[in-house]
C-alpha cells in the first residue's frame, strides 16, 4: 500500500529526515506539492535540499519503519 504524506521541512530538519530514510529499506520519494513533476529520492541529501522547502512537502512510500513514521509525525501538517 502506497502511503502520502504532507510534510513541512525547515533547512536544520533535512538532515534527520534524510538520516531516518536512509534507514528505511523501501523507496521514499518527495516532491513540492501535490502535483510536481520534480520527485527526488528522500535518501539524497542534495536532491532534497533542492527542493523549495518554503512550500509543503508529498512524501510518497511503500512500506513501514515505526521510526521514519516518528519523523514524518514531527514534520507533518494538517491538510
Amino acid at each position: 500500500m502506497v502511503t502520502r504524506r504532507v510534510i513541512k521541512l525547515s533547512l536544520d530538519d533535512v538532515k534527520s529526515f534524510v538520516e531516518a530514510a536512509s534507514r528505511c529499506d523501501f523507496e521514499i520519494d518527495i516532491a513540492n506539492g501535490t502535483s510536481s513533476k520534480y520527485i527526488v529520492d528522500a535518501k539524497s541529501i542534495v536532491g532534497v535540499l533542492g527542493l523549495d522547502l518554503s512550500n509543503s512537502l508529498v512524501v510518497t512510500y511503500d512500506g513501514y519503519d515505526a521510526e521514519f513514521e516518528q519523523v514524518l509525525g514531527q514534520m507533518a501538517i494538517a491538510c
